[in-house]
C-alpha cells in the first residue's frame, strides 16, 4: 500500500484527535443533555400552583382531589424534563401530609415512589450516593418567614422554628442538607416567590420555578396549572443542563439542631432525654453527628406518641 498523502495524513490525525477528545468528555449530547442520570424528586403540595388554603391541601378540603391531580402533573413535568436531559432512573418522594397524595395511575411505570410515614430521611427518603441531582417540587417558605403561602417548617401544628448550627431552616434547607450528606446537590426548586428568595439565599444559584406570588399566608396570585407545569419543566431542563456548576449543600458536623414548639410540654418531656438540652420554655437542642441522625431525631419528635399503633 502506498503511504498516505500529506493532506490525508493531516485528516487522519485530526480524526484521531477528535476521537480521543470525545472519549475524554463526559457523556453528553447537544445543549447540555447527558446520559444515564439518576434524579431524585421530593414533592410537597403547599407550593403547587393555585394552592392557598386547607381547601386544597388535605382529604377534608373540597378541592383536594383536584389538587392531587395538579401536584401529580407538576411532578410529571419535572420527570419528563429530566428524561429529556438524560435521566434514566427517577425516584419520587410523596412528601406532603399523609404521604399518599400523588396519583399512581398518572405516574410513569418505570419510576419508583416513596409513600407514607414515618421515614428516617423524611422528605428525602430513598436518596443515596448514587443520585446525580435532587429536585424539590411544590415547596414553601419556613415558619420563621413573614411572607409565603402556608409558610411552616415540618409541622404547622406543632413547631414555631427550626435551626441548624444557628441557621433558620425551611424544609428545603433540611432536604438539601440530607441530600448533601450523600453528595447530591439540589438543583431546582418550585413554589411561591417567598421560598424562591429563601432557598436561593440559603442554597445559592439553583434554578427556581416561581408558580405563584404570595399576598399572605392564605392568598396569592398564581399561574394556571398548565403554565406552571411548563415553568417547572423549563427550570428542570436548565438545571440539569448546568449540572456541573452545582455543589452539595453541607454544614460542618456535628449539627446543632434547635427546635421550638408552640407548647411547653414537648420541650419539657424531650429534655428528659440525656442527649437533649432545654434551652428555653418552648425550645430544645439536640447535637446530631450528621444529617442522617438529625433527620431521624426530627422524625422521632414529630411522629412519636405513647398511643401510636400498630
Amino acid at each position: 500500500m502506498r503511504p498516505p498523502s500529506l493532506r490525508a495524513h493531516h485528516a487522519i490525525s485530526l480524526l484521531a484527535l477528535i476521537a480521543s477528545l470525545s472519549l475524554a468528555l463526559p457523556a453528553a449530547g447537544q445543549g447540555g443533555v447527558r446520559t444515564g442520570l439518576k434524579v431524585y424528586i421530593s414533592a410537597d403540595m403547599e407550593g403547587v400552583a393555585g394552592a392557598v388554603t386547607g381547601d386544597q391541601l388535605g382529604p377534608s378540603g373540597f378541592e383536594y382531589g383536584r389538587f392531587r391531580d395538579y401536584m401529580t402533573r407538576e411532578v410529571l413535568a419535572a420527570i419528563e424534563a429530566a428524561r429529556e436531559m438524560g435521566a434514566t432512573e427517577i425516584v419520587v418522594s410523596d412528601s406532603h401530609g399523609n404521604g399518599e397524595n400523588l396519583l399512581l395511575d398518572l405516574l410513569p411505570e418505570d419510576i419508583q415512589l416513596v409513600r407514607s410515614w414515618p421515614r428516617p430521611l423524611m422528605m428525602m427518603e430513598g436518596i443515596d450516593e448514587s443520585f446525580d441531582a435532587a429536585l424539590l417540587v411544590g415547596y414553601h417558605a419556613s415558619t420563621g418567614n413573614t411572607a409565603g403561602v402556608r409558610a411552616h417548617t415540618m409541622s404547622s401544628a406543632n413547631l414555631t422554628g427550626l435551626k441548624v448550627n444557628g441557621v433558620e431552616m425551611p424544609e428545603a434547607g433540611i432536604s438539601a442538607l440530607i441530600a448533601g450528606h450523600f453528595g447530591v446537590p439540589v438543583v431546582m426548586i418550585s413554589g411561591d416567590d417567598a421560598i424562591a428568595t429563601e432557598a436561593t439565599a440559603l442554597l445559592g444559584d439553583l434554578e427556581v420555578a416561581v408558580v405563584k406570588w404570595s399576598y399572605g399566608f392564605h392568598s396569592a396570585r398564581t399561574l394556571m396549572p398548565g403554565p406552571a407545569q411548563r415553568v417547572i419543566a423549563e427550570r428542570t431542563r436548565a438545571a440539569l443542563a448546568r449540572l456541573e456548576e452545582f455543589q452539595p449543600y453541607v454544614m460542618p458536623n456535628p449539627l446543632a439542631l434547635d427546635i421550638s414548639f408552640k407548647n411547653y410540654m414537648p420541650a419539657e418531656l424531650l429534655a428528659y432525654l440525656p442527649n437533649v438540652e432545654r434551652v428555653d420554655s418552648h425550645s430544645v437542642r439536640f447535637e446530631a453527628r450528621d444529617a442522617v441522625e438529625l433527620s431521624r431525631f426530627i422524625e422521632f419528635v414529630l411522629s412519636y406518641g405513647a398511643g401510636i399503633t400498630p
